[in-house]
């Protein structure tokens, strides 16, 4: 009968940068390694493989075996190896440079690494917008895949989704498959009967059709419940029979060889967009509960279905303007590639090109796509993917400044628009540390970059609403009515798991930015407990607009911002000035002036400060007093009396920050912790440890009051860390 429909198989493995070692081994024991040992024994079934940068630099590493076993694969003509940009940026987040330098740099690694051409590739997150195009060819891509639902928003009917189309930009071409959604939701969870039925109804229909299934390798093995239903109960090798067993009429191929023996089916312009429930993430959370009620509502109609094309959801670069913390991190990074193109445009010194080099490596680590968006796993709520970004980014900063700065003691400080709002923040440098304040928002301290540590301080995450919270609050309901949690392998997408009982009591949320030098006046007296619900504030100097200026010489630094604002009915006002200094150059140094304060009225002035990154749940990460003593984990909640000293530390990560008060205070301490999704299931996640040191206090006879706070930070744990890491890696 002869081949009457080709399926490509595609399958895409990846692991963020900054992910634990546990979750690279389980995946490998569990996913990329028993895939291949069941692949090898079908030889003539061939498949296209992508594999994340991230994650092939840790099979290198950790697995050559792996490596060896996919050039032999490769060699063989089994598999088809496809790139892409090497860290798995969305290419939507990143310059075009970027994009270009990604793509490219992945391809030479690729062809050292398996000895195979690199003709075509994964788009990270199917995130798509049409000038890419000219972007992938400009990089020496001459194919890709996409989903379905790109051309469904372009117009293509379902019928005419059986090959691939020619897509244009700026004159260049590429060639662009659909991937199929039925396939994605069919594999692994259904009988493969089922899938070779619907196969086959494609094929009597569209004769000499080219259907592609690609996915992420995870799902087989991976994800719950998949190890046992794919391997042990035999789901893959029954799917692999069935296709040997069909193959008079069906030819499983690659995208590759499609494209060289398959006539285009026509040309196609295709919409921003990404997956389907990527555009429906990037959508707030008011419009994603009110689009999910719509179709809920209207699923049942005959026409739905017609409509379901037309149904976009929002766009994937919002999920900037969705979460403020995302677009400082992005903004972070844009700084970054920005003063590394601008070296490299200049020139630089032969003696410092590895250092060029390996500042780009670090830059394009910290790309990685996955804490730069959220949708069903956990992506920008997991600290440890968004310290990872920041790891790398500091990184690269400091890497860049051992090229600007031959002094080993330094200091910078400058205004301009940093996080992309259209107002100028200032940047507090030294070779010690980085600092970002934002006068028009509060007068924050939004960054604080330590680079012994290459941490950053303020990597913090606030609570607010997500559309998942009321299916944990219902689920909730549900069980204490004694139903069950949801395991079923067909139903893995809409499961609901807890991974720590009670979660819907921790479902609060934040009405301001969980950031640093946060000024609060409170109700004298308010309870702690006030204070954690948000209550209790009486000024308007929390997220008020701060005018600034700032002051330079040899060896200081100081930024001064000041607001007049009200506290109850009294009009007064606040200045704080920040300073760094060569001598000091790991310490901010905070006075707070306030003026025009009521005499002989009760006042209660407080600064928030969090830290971020310094994990909970340990006991090596610890709050402790003047005196050294311990108070207890960074997840604690205190109420302290007349302290002019408090400190954290984290002796995994070689950190001890200390705040030091010129006048003693009472302290409050407590976490921030979210509930979010992940592949596992819903989970509390430490997010910052907030400490809040208060006063109470009536104002002199001019009105007037006075504190110094001295933030000072300790790295020299984790740059011995660093050094004997180095050592025993031979570097």
């Amino acid at each position: 009968m002869g081949c009457r429909l080709r399926l490509v198989l595609v399958i895409h493995n990846h692991q963020p940068v900054g992910n634990f070692e546990g979750v690279f081994e389980e995946s490998y024991q569990n996913s990329y390694q028993p895939f291949l040992d069941v692949l090898s024994e079908y030889p003539d079934i061939p498949f296209s493989l992508h594999t994340s940068g991230s994650l092939m630099e840790w099979m290198v590493e950790a697995h050559p075996e792996y490596i060896d076993r996919v050039r032999g694969l490769a060699e063989s003509g089994q598999v088809e190896i496809l790139g892409g940009p090497f860290y798995e940026p969305i290419l939507a987040g990143i310059p075009k440079s970027d994009r270009i330098g990604q793509i490219k740099a992945y391809t030479e690694y690729l062809k050292k690494l398996f000895g195979t051409p690199i003709r075509g590739m994964w788009v990270p997150e199917r995130v798509w917008e049409q000038s890419f195009v000219s972007d992938l060819v400009d990089a020496g891509m001459e194919f890709t895949l996409l989903d379905d639902s790109h051309f469904s928003a372009a117009g293509v009917r379902a019928e005419k989704m059986h090959g691939y189309y020619l897509s244009e930009d700026e004159g260049r071409l590429l060639k662009i498959f659909p991937d199929n959604e039925t396939l994605r939701y069919q594999i692994p969870f259904t009988d493969p009967v089922e899938t070779i039925h619907y196969l086959k109804q494609i094929a009597d229909h569209h004769p000499h059709s080219v259907v592609v299934f690609g996915d992420d390798g995870e799902k087989f093995g991976a994800w719950p419940g998949t190890y046992d239903h794919v391997y042990r109960d035999g789901w893959l090798r029954r799917f692999l029979d069935l296709l040997r067993q069909n193959s008079d009429w069906l030819k499983v191929t690659t995208l590759g060889e499609s494209v060289d023996t398959v006539s285009p089916m026509g040309s196609c312009y295709l919409p921003d967009a990404s997956y389907r429930e990527m555009n429906e993430w990037a959508l707030s959370s008011e419009r994603q509960l009110e689009l999910s009620h719509l179709k809920d509502k209207f699923s049942e109609d005959e026409e739905f279905d017609r409509l379901k094309p037309y149904l976009r959801g929002g766009f994937w670069r919002n999920f900037r303007v969705k979460y403020s913390e995302l677009n400082e991190m992005y903004s972070r990074m844009l700084l970054v590639s920005s003063r590394l193109q601008s070296l490299e445009a200049t020139g630089v010194d032969a003696e410092d090109l590895p250092i060029l080099h390996e500042a780009r490596t670090e830059l394009y680590r910290a790309q990685c796509n996955c804490p730069y968006w959220h949708g069903a796993f956990g992506g920008l709520y997991l600290p440890h993917l968004r310290n990872a970004i920041f790891k790398h980014l500091i990184s690269a900063d400091s890497l860049l400044e051992k090229i600007n700065h031959r002094d080993n003691n330094w200091l910078e400080v400058e205004a301009a628009d940093f996080n992309l709002d259209a107002r100028k923040e200032i940047r507090l440098a030294s070779h010690r540390l980085v600092s970002f304040l934002s006068p028009a928002h509060g007068g924050h301290l939004y960054e604080l970059d330590i680079r012994g540590a290459k941490h950053n301080l303020l990597a913090t995450l606030c609570r607010r609403p997500e559309p998942y919270h009321d299916i944990i609050r219902q689920a909730a309901q549900e069980q204490a009515q004694g139903g069950q949690n949801g395991d079923d392998i067909g139903k893995i997408h809409n499961a609901v798991r807890f991974k720590q009982p009670g979660l819907e009591q921790k479902l609060q949320y934040d009405n301001t930015p969980r950031k640093s030098l946060m000024d609060h006046f409170y109700q004298p007296g308010v309870d702690l407990d006030t204070v954690i619900n948000g209550g209790g504030e009486l000024g308007d100097f929390v997220e008020g607009v701060y005018l600034s200026s700032v002051r330079r010489t040899d060896d200081e630094c100081d930024v001064r911002m000041s607001r007049k604002g009200h506290v109850g009915p009294y009009e007064v006002e606040v200045t704080k000035t920040v300073s760094l200094s060569k001598s000091a150059a790991g310490t901010l140094v905070v006075q707070y002036e306030l003026s025009n304060l009521p005499t002989e009225v009760p006042l209660h002035f407080g600064v928030e400060f969090n830290f971020a990154g310094m994990a909970a749940g340990a006991s090596d990460r610890y709050y402790y007093n003047h005196m050294g003593k311990q108070l207890g984990q960074l997840e604690s909640k205190l109420d302290l009396e007349k302290l002019d000293r408090i400190g954290l530390v984290d002796e995994w990560l070689g950190l001890d920050a200390a705040l030091d008060l010129s006048s003693p205070a009472s302290i409050w301490t407590f976490p921030i912790e979210t509930i979010s999704q992940s592949e596992g299931g819903y989970e509390l996640v430490h997010q910052s440890s907030v400490v809040i040191p208060h006063w109470e206090f009536v104002a002199d006879d001019e009105g007037r009051w006075s504190v110094t706070i001295t933030l000072s930070l300790d790295t020299s744990a984790a740059q011995a860390k660093a050094l004997s890491e180095a050592a025993a890696s031979g570097a």
